[in-house]
């Protein structure tokens, strides 16, 4: 008889004004496969608070259909001005509090430590980073918009950050170790 490995699903979101990136993924053992990701546009979108409501609806619709038990998000700490910093962080608020309504518990994580956990370098770029996550899961991401693949790279940071949440974490004493265990992450 086949042993049934229990799976769970974290949500990655990269908030934006304008253009919202999400994607789903789904860890059973150590096995990590994408569901689903793009993002959601709010360009056409005229007031600031129409565009707020289409993330909180965008985000819950998310969050009832794939039933994630965590939300990896990127914390904004930069933009040109503060008035795009202020939006920036109301489209966080915003999906953070979509995730909460659906009691989905939320991790915030800065672009540097999200960069660093998945190519090594905190300041690589949005282009390695998706080629990382290319190499690292090995799919196509070259169809998708550079927001979608930041979230992605967000879900997978949790994941790494996080280990397993069904307690098959397994401690490493050395890096060999845990690349035997885990070639995928040679990349």
């Amino acid at each position: 008889m086949k042993k049934i490995t229990p799976s769970y699903r974290y949500i990655g979101v990269d908030p934006g004004t304008n253009i919202l990136g999400y994607a789903i993924i789904e860890i059973a053992g150590r096995a990590v496969r994408v569901l689903d990701m793009g993002v959601l546009r709010m360009t056409k979108l005229e007031t600031h608070p129409q565009k707020l409501k289409h993330i909180f609806e965008g985000v819950q619709e998310l969050i009832e259909k794939y039933k994630p038990i965590e939300m990896a998000i990127e914390i904004p700490f930069y933009a040109k001005n503060p008035q795009s910093l202020l939006k920036l962080g109301r489209a966080q608020g915003v999906a953070i509090a979509a995730a909460m309504t659906n009691e989905v518990d939320v991790i915030e994580y800065y672009p540097k430590k999200i960069k660093l956990a998945i190519t090594g370098n905190g300041n690589a770029s949005k282009e390695q980073l998706a080629a990382m996550l290319e190499n690292i899961l090995k799919i196509n991401v070259n169809k998708y918009p550079l927001d979608a693949t930041d979230a992605l790279a967000a879900a997978m940071c949790h994941y790494y950050k996080r280990g397993s949440p069904l307690g098959d974490n397994k401690k490493y004493n050395d890096w060999s170790s845990f690349l035997k265990d885990n070639p995928n992450r040679k990349g």
